[in-house]
């Protein structure tokens, strides 16, 4: 979903929907034993892009890795540590973003750019201080090549992705081999060549599978991820034994710099045990006697403890604290229906398909202000805003449009305390900022003589003593580097604290602030046009709310639809929505490399087969506009860089796969196989029951044309097809293996039911009244302050890891 803070906010709001996970430690933790944290799970379910990101560029390491290897190893550590805590009893599925839909594609690619930008920056204040730490004689470890420098390249379709694919398929066959819980499993890999985001894909087998006619409604599940959406997509499926595990946000940073253990340095010649590699590094000073303690990825792990968000209790607070008292007589209770309404207003404080509203910020408490717009105003509005059991009706059913409307613009009522009281605190903060800065320059002023005077005094003998600076100053003054490194790029982002008080042109708050908001974000001046362009948002909002609905409880509805502007509605604005006719064309997935012209920069540009290369970089190349190395993010009224809209033209699809088309044909034959659309694949031991029909199967059909076998659920644990052919020498049968790896399909088609299943056990109440706390909205609080500007991660701590 995207939704900055959003679980945050949901943990402070209903404390108890987390469990600290009780992990044991080791290495020769028993997996198949039962589970300490006294529930069994059925199945884990792993978003890998929330794995492999900081296994790539880990935020509180030193030495990051250099090469794929290391991150492959840092991989395979994290999965061992989520299998161990949660160990799945029937599945594990391993799901890597694929091709996403295009309504996706806008966000990565402002993400893209964002990123190569930084990265740039930050290697400029690296070479910078670099440069004054030698003229100070501190001698720092070289900076070395590394293959982990662009973290763009975790992208379907680069050989980083390629490669992940095959070394994970070889890390469960040694799984399934060595361990007994993992033999008594199936594992699901869904790597980055089948189309759709990770958690989506992990959504759509869950659905298929809910709707076989013998599925158990009392299936536990888990599923890993960092992304906020897995809260709505897990309430989406309506399985009361769901459950999420994820690092505890809240006590990470308050960890940080305990429980580190001695570990050997990677960077300079080390490395951890890994069953996959072997690999040896020499460094310039030669360290290899030298061990530091360092925040490696696996001491990071092992001190970010892990918490259980159950969905069922969830649930229980969900109940209370929408507690409907006013329904329209003709209508019904539905707790169900009210779980699906609030993953709708949800939606309106931003997802990844859509630009959230200006007068909606968490931070602000504006999901609070939703629910109670929503709680307040239920029988005003004429019941429900959705009926998500008619998500297959062509004429939009599932969505009550008038309803939708009138709530919304019941909520853009509130806009003018909010921006108002928004604009007092930023005045406020502003004045603070100020004053702070002069007495901070009068202190520099006093202190800056004897700064170059000591300078110059220490100057020659750090010189002479740098040629004898014995290993552990050397990674000390490295540390020192990039804490200075990682400071001044923290305070960059600020542009307050440095100077850079930027405009405030639409002045939210004041009076005009709505015409100006159209001129300044959309380019529009008379009266006139600002009516149209607004009918034409609201109506592209309104088909966009569709989408997301649809994608969220059925799949991907349209590959190709997105919404067009750089910025939302207003709340208040939402007046014609009712005229949305959303109808939306199916269309197909973009080929990988397609995927990558449409997100990457062309500073990413190395990541592409060459043919595709010339597309971005060459001036005569026919869609060069599409890559600007220079672009406006416009930070109006923001205090944070990374709070600015990236504005980058629109990817013109037609334009794009009519050059990419031409140069298709140079590709290399190991450049293809990258660029191809496959299937999940399906991992179970021989000896096992499904593993055995398989291989009978496939030693008895007939090759040709008997590749199919359909499974089902009562029997086989799994309902879906299988196919015994091979997609490449990695997949399909061996016989002679212990492990059987197939092609696998799950059944799609039926509807989703977004309801309980019968037979379904509810769990004893955990949650009361009492645990309901008070509704205040942060509009109407006198004083206060917003967390926006006191509390943030800064988006450059990745990168740094990459330059050091």
């Amino acid at each position: 979903m995207g939704v900055p803070s959003f679980y945050r906010w949901l943990v402070e709001k209903y404390p108890k929907i987390v469990v600290d996970a009780v992990e044991e430690r080791g290495d020769d933790v028993d997996s198949s034993s039962p589970n300490p944290n006294q529930l069994e799970f059925d199945n884990l379910y792993i978003d890998m892009n929330g794995i492999i990101h900081p296994c790539f560029h880990p935020d509180d390491n030193l030495f990051p890795p250099t090469t794929f290897d290391e991150v492959f190893s840092n991989i395979y550590d994290y999965i061992d540590r989520l299998f161990n805590i949660v160990r799945p009893r029937k599945l594990l599925y391993l799901a890597i973003d694929g091709v996403a839909p295009r309504a996706k594609m806008n966000q990565q690619r402002s993400r893209r750019f964002r990123a190569a930008k930084d990265l740039q920056m930050a290697e400029e204040v690296d070479d910078k201080f670099r440069k004054e730490f030698e003229m100070e004689g501190k001698v720092l470890l070289p900076k070395k090549e590394s293959q982990v420098s662009d973290s763009n390249v975790i992208t379907p379709g680069t050989e980083f992705m390629y490669t992940l694919a095959r070394k994970l398929r070889n890390y469960i066959r040694q799984r399934i081999s060595d361990s007994v819980a993992w033999r008594r499993i199936k594992v699901i890999l869904s790597d980055a060549s089948v189309p759709g985001e990770g958690e989506h894909k992990i959504m759509s087998y869950i659905r298929a599978q809910r709707s076989a006619p013998a599925y158990d409604p009392n299936n536990r599940h888990c599923l890993y991820g960092l992304d906020a959406d897995l809260i709505m997509l897990a309430l989406t499926t309506h399985e009361i034994h769901f459950s999420i595990i994820r690092e505890d946000v809240r006590s990470a940073s308050e960890n940080s710099g305990h429980e580190a253990e001695t570990c050997i340095l990677k960077s300079s010649g080390w490395s951890k045990r890994d069953p996959f590699q072997r690999t040896s590094f020499s460094d310039t000073h030669k360290l290899a006697s030298q061990k530091e303690t360092v925040n490696s990825i696996d001491t990071s792990l092992k001190k970010k403890p892990y918490q259980f968000l159950h969905v069922w209790i969830l649930r229980e607070y969900l109940a209370l604290d929408l507690e409907i008292t006013n329904l329209p007589e003709e209508l019904s209770y539905d707790f169900e229906r009210i779980v699906d309404d609030f993953i709708l207003i949800c939606c309106f404080a931003g997802n990844d398909f859509l630009p959230h509203m200006p007068s909606l910020e968490i931070h602000e408490g504006g999901i609070n202000l939703l629910m109670h717009v929503y709680k307040n105003e239920f029988k005003n509005l004429g019941g429900y805003l959705v009926d998500m059991q008619q998500v297959k009706d062509r004429h939009a059913r599932y969505i009550k449009l008038k309803r939708v409307e009138r709530f919304l613009i019941t909520v853009g009522e509130k806009e003018d305390k909010i921006f108002e009281k928004r604009a007092q605190i930023r005045d406020k903060k502003l004045r603070r900022i100020l004053l702070e800065m002069t007495d901070a320059n009068k202190i520099e002023e006093n202190i800056i003589y004897k700064k170059d005077y000591d300078k110059k005094y220490n100057k020659e003998h750090e010189l002479a003593s740098s040629v004898n600076v014995s290993d552990d100053q050397i990674l000390k003054n490295t540390k020192e580097l990039k804490q200075k490194v990682k400071d001044y790029m923290h305070s960059q982002s600020d542009l307050f604290k440095v100077g850079c008080f930027g405009t405030d042109k639409v002045k939210f708050g004041t009076a005009g602030w709505k015409e100006r908001y159209y001129k300044e974000k959309f380019g529009v001046e008379s009266s006139e046009e600002v009516e149209a362009l607004r009918k034409n948002v609201v109506t592209k909002y309104g088909e966009g709310l569709c989408w997301v609905l649809l994608y969220y409880f059925s799949g991907v509805p349209s590959w190709t639809w997105f919404y067009p502007y750089h910025y939302g509605p207003l709340a208040s604005d939402f007046k014609g929505l009712t005229q949305t006719r959303a109808k939306f064309m199916k269309g197909s997935p973009f080929k990988p490399f397609d995927q990558l012209m449409g997100v990457f920069p062309p500073q990413s540009a190395h990541a592409l087969p060459e043919a595709y290369q010339r597309l971005m970089i060459n001036e005569d190349s026919l869609i060069i506009d599409f890559y600007p190395t220079e672009f406006e993010t416009d930070v109006d009224g923001k205090r944070y860089l990374w709070q600015g809209v990236v504005k980058l033209p629109f990817i013109d699809e037609k334009r794009l796969l009519i050059e990419s088309k031409k140069v298709e044909e140079e590709l290399k034959d190991n450049e293809k196989l990258r660029n191809v659309q496959s299937l999940d694949l399906l991992f179970v031991a021989s000896s096992e029951k499904l593993g055995n029909k398989i291989i009978s199967c496939a030693r008895n059909g007939d090759s040709e044309t008997d590749t199919s076998i359909n499974i089902d659920i009562a029997e086989w644990g799994i309902d879906g097809t299988v196919r015994s052919d091979s997609a490449d020498e990695d997949n399909g049968v061996d016989l002679f293996k212990d492990v059987v790896c197939v092609l696998y399909e799950s059944h799609q088609g039926l509807q989703h039911v977004p309801r309980l299943l019968e037979g379904v056990n509810i769990p004893e109440k955990t949650v009361d009244k009492n645990d309901i706390p008070e509704t205040k909205l942060w509009h109407e609080e006198r004083g206060g302050n917003a967390t926006n500007f006191n509390r943030y991660v800064c988006p450059f701590s990745g990168i740094l890891k990459t330059i050091l």
